[in-house]
């Protein structure tokens, strides 16, 4: 059985109705127009212009480098090929350090196409979360492993695995939804923590390494592929070519593993 693709734009309202029906959704990175015609024709329903693109279009290692201008063409070009999928843009390191730059930058992404913008952190995003909702700018908080805080973490690891450190993630979660964010995506935390999170919020999650638990599932395009840029893949990523014949059947076997809760299984998530 197949999931037929939606023939109306995919608004957060479609997401909202995901989450209120017990459905998964899913979602993917994309950087130019042909791949995301062929993810619209697959089913998928949110399209996030990464800033994932500095390591595995630019060869950087860290998505530190990214700069506006850099999504704002990548976003250009995904929406192109956009069949009605929601296009979610990041906001790339810095790029909402102050009050003024997130307004501004923010608004630019919507101009180009976005309907959505993502913001990495927890508590330290909540006036930015507060002032862009107002404004009318929908945002996804990103949670747990904030890529543009590499320097700081000092790697690529699992967030939130000391159990004092759940409640705290909790409550800025909460904290999050209260200041007007539409979504959170959680990256590499451990499953017991997902769920949690994903139980003590009304708006839908998008998981990325965060296990089953989450409304929707997230994947960079190329590790879905099998075209990964890191040296050693991490256990969270599955690479859906190999059992299929095409790039197209790779897209629509990730869309129906995820709707169908198959994706990801027990051994792609952290405990």
């Amino acid at each position: 059985m197949s999931i037929q693709p939606s023939t109306k734009p995919i608004s957060l309202q479609t997401i909202r109705n995901h989450k209120a029906k017990g459905e998964k959704f899913a979602a993917l990175t994309s950087y130019e127009a042909t791949i995301s015609s062929m993810m619209c024709d697959a089913g998928v329903e949110i399209i996030l212009v990464g800033d994932s693109l500095g390591m595995v279009i630019q060869g950087h290692d860290s998505t530190v480098p990214v700069s506006m201008e850099d999504i704002l063409y990548h976003l250009r070009c995904v929406k192109s090929g956009n069949k009605g999928a929601h296009l979610m843009a990041d906001m790339p390191f810095m790029s909402y350090a102050t009050e003024q730059l997130a307004y501004e930058n923010a608004t630019r992404l919507m101009q180009a196409g976005a309907n959505s913008v993502k913001v990495e952190g927890g508590e330290v995003i909540l006036k930015t979360t507060e002032l862009l909702s107002q404004r009318g700018i929908p945002v996804c908080a990103h949670m747990g492993l904030t890529p543009q805080s590499i320097n700081r973490i000092g790697g690529f690891f699992v967030q939130g695995r000391d159990p004092s450190s759940h409640s705290k993630m909790i409550d800025e979660a909460k904290s999050l939804e209260n200041a007007g964010a539409e979504l959170l995506l959680l990256e590499c935390i451990p499953i017991d923590l997902t769920k949690k999170i994903t139980d003590a919020l009304s708006i839908p999650t998008i998981g990325i390494g965060a296990g089953a638990y989450t409304d929707g599932q997230i994947m960079v395009v190329h590790d879905l592929l099998g075209v990964s840029c890191l040296e050693k893949p991490p256990k969270f990523i599955k690479n859906f070519l190999e059992d299929n014949n095409s790039i197209a059947g790779a897209l629509t076997a990730y869309v129906n593993a995820v709707k169908f809760s198959e994706f990801p299984a027990q051994e792609h998530w952290f405990e």
